[in-house]
């Protein structure tokens, strides 16, 4: 079912200034650059409150070798190697096709190096993208390889090159692969992030044991679905701690494939909820999940989403 009228403000969110219509996030890399799953019948955008583009680098990049998708229990490895075909034809040749009145979108980015961060971000700044997410898990060329968002003040780094050349809000998708994601919270805040995603997927492999190689082309990728949710929802919760004095939301994701989850991410600590990999089996997840946040808010005697946010009880202490 599609939120009706009288159902939109119960279900509308707040985040970074830019209202959204229900609290779901369509994750990027789950569909495309806004049009993947329009083909699919009784898909509708407008069922979330914002869409995350395909993760883009300054120039086009063809991705990793196969294999680049494997299904793992309870969830699914990729390593498709942010295949895209770059940052200008993303503004120039599919952004004009979207309806930015269906649904917000948010652009998501990546690089090499920050001078690369900063470039993709001044294209995207001259576009009428609502908001920037900033893909911090990418390898940082000039320290050997080392993952930019693995070491926090790297971190802080592209985000402030990226802040340097935008006003639009920026939201921050943080790794779970770190010691501390609150302090790298601490120091991407500083920085002047808007917002943060969190979180990204987890690093893991898997074998084919005939041929004693990796499942994956890339030999790792990265583990998503419901096998990460209880990760990210202390990763969530570590994040909120430090992101509520300072009125910085969340976008919490891994694993969400019911209401349920959806609110457990919200009590956690989240403002709004990604969905990603359960869009993969069940397109038509989102209104589910809309009817089911509904529903709850009438058994709770809640009028709205956002009287979920941070609202978890620990030990019995508020």
């Amino acid at each position: 079912m599609a939120v009706v009228e009288s159902d939109k403000a119960a279900l509308a969110v707040e985040f970074c200034g830019l209202k959204l219509a229900t609290p779901l996030v369509l994750l990027s890399g789950c569909v495309g650059f806004g049009e993947e799953y329009t083909r699919v019948q009784g898909f509708s955008n407008a069922d979330a409150g914002a869409v995350c583009l395909k993760g883009t680098t300054l120039e086009a990049r063809l991705g990793n070798p196969t294999h680049r998708v494997y299904e793992a229990s309870s969830g699914m490895l990729n390593a498709i190697g942010l295949q895209n075909p770059g940052a200008r034809h993303v503004v120039d040749g599919i952004l004009p096709s979207l309806d930015f009145s269906e649904t917000r979108y948010i652009a998501n980015i990546a690089g090499a190096t920050l001078e690369q961060y900063a470039e993709v971000a001044r294209v995207f700044d001259d576009s009428p993208i609502d908001a920037i997410e900033i893909n911090i898990s990418c390898p940082n060329v000039r320290a050997g390889g080392q993952q930019f968002g693995n070491d926090p003040e790297m971190s802080a780094r592209v985000v402030a090159v990226c802040r340097a050349v935008t006003d639009k809000p920026l939201i921050t998708k943080l790794s779970p692969n770190q010691t501390d994601i609150a302090k790298c919270a601490r120091r991407c805040i500083d920085a002047g992030t808007s917002a943060f995603s969190v979180m990204n997927t987890l690093a893991g492999m898997a074998i084919n044991i005939e041929t004693r190689q990796p499942q994956l082309g890339n030999n790792q990728g990265g583990l998503s679905g419901p096998a990460i949710k209880p990760v990210a929802l202390l990763k969530v919760h570590q994040v909120y701690q430090v992101a509520r004095p300072h009125g910085v939301p969340i976008i919490g994701q891994g694993g969400v494939q019911t209401a349920g989850d959806a609110i457990e991410f919200m009590l956690a600590g989240a403002s709004a909820v990604g969905v990603g990999t359960a869009l993969f089996y069940d397109p038509l997840v989102c209104p589910k999940i809309n009817a089911g946040l509904l529903e709850y808010l009438v058994r709770h005697d809640l009028k709205s989403v956002t009287e979920l946010t941070g609202k978890l009880v620990l030990n019995g202490t508020p």
